[in-house]
């Protein structure tokens, strides 16, 4: 008896442990999970499909994507009503899951309602993990206060007010215990901090740390009490040296991060998402005029800086895993561009393959599920028509051809067509 999640996909070549490809093989799965990836593998009586001369991978983990993010103009978020919002941040989640991301960890924005309507079904998107919000000091990276009319918001707004909403700034270690506590009460699977200064941020510089060491400290404990993780936008210097002696699990971005804060992390066992491809756009962004001066001076300062903090992390031995760091609605669904990039700035193919995919899984704490085409993982894999080679072809969008969750063909391949459970 065959169930919607059975069906046999026959001599694809099949990306593997190593980050290579081997084939002609055929992958059995039974009930959304795999049962089998094998040469000639037997009939098994469910619907079977030709995939020779495809190309099957795992569905691509984004670490560090902003789900409900959707624009950069602050004015034209204040005017946004929460429901749009948070509508539109579905239809983010369905964006990224026709392009071939089938799991997120969102780093501030989405909340565990936008993530529990994914996985109830309501709406289709990738599996997430959320922080909710980012925590920061007062005046610091995500403090976006307004002093004429004295109103307290996130920075440009890019996270509403809400009901619901946890508070996001912390000025002593008795009040980030107060606010990681609030954060998990309101269903967070990871705490953000904000260590220094950003980028797109008006009122900071990313090389000026935020949070004292103390209070980064409270952080990792309090989160570690619920079994969480603690990840940590951090740029450069202090705020990278405390972020990871307090024991957090990732640095994200690490801009100016040096060879010996690279071989700190390395011994700590904390992981770097190095955000490539926000950098580009952002620098993007700037050679053509369309931020404000003072992220474009930032942003333009990144230029030389473009791929070196993951070649440092690399040469020291740092866990590398995915993340775009995408923040608007153009952004969204372009995200397998950062294999390119990571490819470009001295990973090697396999190990770019790799970061996208059970790397980061293994970050998120996934990793006896998801990130493999492997007995017993399940099922969410992307499909290619070409040999992804040197990862050029993530360059543009259409690349990925078919995509699965669980078994289900959410966007189907046309060699697999309206097979039991495929979105039409």
């Amino acid at each position: 008896m065959t169930t919607p999640g059975d069906f046999v996909l026959r001599e694809a070549s099949v990306l593997d442990e190593s980050g290579g490809f081997t084939g002609p093989l055929d992958i059995v799965v039974r009930g959304g999970r795999v049962d089998a990836v094998e040469a000639n593998a037997a009939a098994s009586g469910a619907p079977e499909h030709d995939f020779s001369g495809l190309w099957v991978l795992p569905g691509i983990i984004d670490c560090h994507e902003h789900v409900a993010m959707s624009s950069l103009d602050g004015m034209a978020l204040l005017r946004t009503p929460i429901t749009y919002w948070a509508i539109e941040a579905t239809a983010n989640a369905r964006r990224l899951l026709e392009a071939g991301v089938t799991f997120v960890r969102d780093p501030g924005g989405a909340d565990a309602g936008i993530r529990d309507a994914v996985a109830a079904g309501h709406v289709p998107g990738p599996r997430m993990q959320v922080a909710a919000v980012l925590i920061s000091q007062t005046g610091g990276h995500i403090d976006g206060f307004l002093p004429g009319p004295g109103i307290e918001m996130t920075s440009s707004y890019f996270i509403p007010d809400y009901p619901g909403r946890p508070p996001y700034a912390a000025d002593s270690p008795d009040e980030m215990r107060h606010v990681v506590r609030a954060v998990l009460r309101a269903g967070a699977d990871w705490i953000k901090l904000c260590t220094t200064g950003g980028v797109m941020s008006p009122t900071d510089e990313p090389h000026i740390p935020e949070l004292t060491y103390e209070e980064i400290a409270v952080a990792t404990f309090e989160a570690a009490r619920k079994g969480k993780h603690v990840m940590t936008h951090a740029n450069a210097g202090e705020g990278i040296d405390n972020a990871v002696k307090a024991g957090v699990r990732s640095v994200e971005h690490g801009l100016w991060l040096s060879e010996e804060q690279a071989a700190l992390m390395a011994k700590a066992g904390c992981w770097l998402v190095p955000t490539l491809a926000i950098q580009y756009e952002v620098i993007a962004l700037a050679e053509q005029g369309k931020i404000p001066e003072y992220s474009a001076r930032k942003a333009l300062a990144l230029k030389p800086l473009l791929g070196e903090s993951l070649r440092v992390a690399r040469e020291n031995g740092v866990k590398i895993a995915l993340g775009t760091d995408f923040i608007s609605r153009d952004q969204h669904g372009k995200n397998l561009i950062e294999l390119a990039h990571m490819h470009d700035a001295g990973l090697t193919v396999e190990e770019s393959l790799l970061a996208g995919t059970i790397s980061g899984a293994e970050l998120c704490g996934v990793d006896g599920h998801y990130g493999r085409i492997a007995p017993g993982y399940v099922f969410d894999a992307i499909v290619l028509d070409e040999d992804p080679g040197d990862l050029s072809v993530f360059r543009q969008p259409g690349a990925v051809t078919g995509v699965f969750k669980g078994g289900e063909a959410v966007a189907p391949h046309e060699r697999v067509g309206l097979m039991a459970g495929a979105a039409p």
